[in-house]
């Protein structure tokens, strides 16, 4: 698990900084100032939560696998795809219905969050929680 999040977190985060890139200097004049801010939310958090999937693996080698970890992990990943793609479609788009499922990914995001918390204070370090 531990080195799965962390492979899995580096190609979040590759990928938040080559659609930060694509954002700043293929679309900047190809969309509005409000749709470019959505995109730019989609990217913000894309960005932290790749460095949350990283976390993620990093604690499962100092607390211990377990499933509260692996929920986490999970979630994070989750989330991006359904909030930040969501985002990026919507911007680019203009499919609006789409703005109905970003906040899935927002709780997504919170979800991992609490379970990355329970993990942090069950069990002992090394131990499964």
């Amino acid at each position: 698990m531990q080195r799965t999040f962390i492979a899995w977190g580096a190609v979040i985060m590759a990928l938040s900084v080559a659609l930060g890139a694509f954002g700043a200097h293929m679309l900047e004049d190809k969309i509005s100032a409000h749709e470019m801010a959505v995109y730019e939310t989609g990217v913000h958090y894309h960005m932290i939560h790749g460095l949350a999937v990283l976390l993620t693996g990093l604690a499962a080698g100092l607390l211990g696998e377990s499933r509260k970890l692996f929920w986490a992990g999970l979630l994070f990943i989750f989330g991006v795809f359904i909030f930040s793609g969501s985002l990026y479609v919507l911007s680019l788009s203009g499919i609006k219905w789409l703005g109905a499922i970003t906040p899935i990914g927002g709780v997504s995001f919170i979800a991992g969050w609490l379970a990355l918390a329970a993990a942090a204070l069950s069990g002992k370090s090394g131990t499964r929680a």
